[in-house]
């Protein structure tokens, strides 16, 4: 079966506070791993009471990598939590969907690790089975196996929970397609249209007062109801990316019922809409600029070195005049290449595969571009797409108070151009969908987490999506956080190196929290 990355499955916007990402990867079929007894439960053995009525589903795996991981079994179940936790008695419910990983080598059991792989719009029950094949294939070591169930969900509107989908694939299309930096006012213009109907879209559909409900406010509130249904007393959470802000979210309303929090990827819940935005701006020319320092001095590994900048900017600009044809009949457009550019950026691995996809286009092929494109997108062969970019539509906008105005947004569109050169413009344009956005908004805190236990805030150096420099910006807010750093590059760190594995594990399962200051090296 294909290798897949994690990266290719839950990437967020990156026009949003937060991109989305786990780097792990799937087994792609080389290693040792055989497949798990199907058709089997674990719920018999769980040692604690619990609210939720687990049943086997093998078939998730099996649908997901063909196959289950050795020695786990799969359990899923649904929560019912209010649509409003505010009116709570109104009758109206979510169902939250839910899996449970256990490991047949299971002993000495801790608790429940409850994991969220960001986005907003990324499916935990995905991640979790993904993890669930082991450090050898970037996902959980053996000793949190070990010690936790492994819970993933998919919070409200996304995936497999009551998901929201109000954008159609033609739009979908259209908006990766356009222009990722329009400098003619009719360009601009025709992005803004297009915004402007998805919004109405999403509005006639959910209605104004419904969209606010994907908040993360209420996703937290969905957690602490998930806590009670796993039987935990305590939470044991680990979340990446936009995670980290719901994890945080948690902390603040829920701080007596934290056992340990690992927060991996870290957004800065104190910036503003715009600040998150040029943030992104930053931290992505800074990882392009690590490629194109990576391609100068590994020649051999990089076909379009010694200027990989000047060749993907050269890609970008004859894409707007003459772009390349696909095989399935879409032009590699500009925005196409952009989004290519992004997703690749999301792990070192994906230098190279970005260096291979511009110089296949400049040679006529555009395949490399589209699989890219496609990975991060998750447009599907047949042209359709799942719900990730709806869900993280609504729940970005819901939770911003403070979105620009159209006419802010040009204009900071032309002073981020001339700071970060090739993502400054397209990520004040990306602010966009939430300046026109027609539902209510429920922001979420930014505050203290008085009363929580040692909370570890991990940070990339070279992370593009949710720059290092938010790491200790969380732990400082949460009063409670300590910073743990990463000296790699791509989006998030654990389980990257035996450093930051030993640090998080001795964190999640023993309490100690990681040596304060602590970096761990790239490799």
């Amino acid at each position: 079966m294909p290798r897949r990355s994690l990266v290719a499955v839950l990437a967020a916007l990156v026009v949003t506070v937060s991109g989305c990402t786990v780097p792990s990867f799937a087994p792609d079929g080389s290693g040792e791993a055989t497949p798990a007894p199907q058709g089997t439960s674990s719920a018999s053995a769980a040692p604690n009471a619990s609210g939720a009525d687990w049943q086997p589903c093998p078939e998730i795996p099996d649908q997901l990598v063909g196959r289950g991981a050795a020695g786990m079994t799969y359990d899923c179940a649904k929560v019912s939590v209010p649509r409003d936790w505010s009116d709570p008695g109104n009758g109206d419910t979510y169902a939250i969907a839910m899996i449970r990983i256990r490991s047949a080598t299971q002993q000495g059991r801790v608790g429940s690790l409850l994991i969220n792989p960001g986005g907003p719009g990324g499916s935990g029950i995905d991640t979790a089975v993904y993890l669930s094949f082991g450090q050898q294939f970037g996902g959980l070591p053996t000793e949190i196996t070990n010690k936790f169930d492994i819970i993933g969900f998919d919070p409200r509107g996304v995936g497999r929970s009551d998901p929201v989908k109000c954008i159609s694939a033609q739009d979908q299309d259209a908006s990766f397609a356009a222009v990722p930096d329009p400098v003619s006012q009719a360009d601009f213009t025709s992005v803004v249209a297009l915004n402007e109907k998805i919004a109405n879209g999403c509005a006639q559909k959910y209605s104004p007062a419904q969209l606010a409900t994907f908040s993360t406010v209420q996703a937290a509130k969905d957690m602490d109801a998930i806590r009670t249904a796993v039987g935990d007393d305590k939470l044991t959470y680990l979340g990446y990316s936009y995670g980290t802000l719901l994890g945080a979210t948690y902390a603040q309303l829920f701080p007596a019922k934290i056992r340990a929090l690992v927060l991996d990827g870290a957004v800065d819940p104190k910036q503003s809409f715009i600040e998150g935005s040029e943030s992104q701006a930053k931290g992505f020319e800074r990882a392009f600029t690590n490629f194109t320092n990576w391609c100068k001095a590994n020649t051999a590994d990089c076909p379009i070195a010694p200027d990989a900048r000047k060749a993907v900017t050269d890609a970008l600009k004859a894409a707007d005049t003459k772009p390349v044809k696909g095989a399935d009949g879409r032009n590699a457009t500009s925005g196409w290449i952009f989004v290519a550019v992004v997703s690749s950026l999301y792990t070192e691995t994906g230098w190279t595969a970005l260096a291979k996809a511009i110089a296949d286009l400049k040679a006529g092929d555009a395949e490399g571009v589209f699989e890219l494109a496609d990975q991060y997108a998750e447009r599907k062969p047949d042209g359709t797409y799942s719900n990730l970019f709806d869900a993280n539509l609504a729940v970005n906008c819901s939770d911003t108070k403070d979105a620009p105005t159209v006419e802010e947004v040009r204009r900071l569109q032309g002073e981020w151009r001339k700071k970060y050169p090739l993502f400054g413009g397209s990520l004040a344009v990306g602010m966009l969908p939430c300046a026109v956005w027609k539902g209510d908004r429920d922001p979420y805190p930014a505050g203290a987490a008085a009363g929580a236990p040692p909370i570890v805030v991990v940070g990339t150096t070279g992370d593009p999506a949710t720059p290092y420099e938010n790491t200790a910006d969380l732990a400082s807010m949460l009063g409670t956080g300590h910073v743990l750093t990463w000296e790699g590059e791509g989006h998030t760190a654990y389980p990257s190196t035996q450093c930051i594995v030993q640090a998080v594990d001795g964190y999640l399962i023993d309490l100690k929290v990681p040596r304060e200051g602590l970096r761990c090296p790239a490799k």
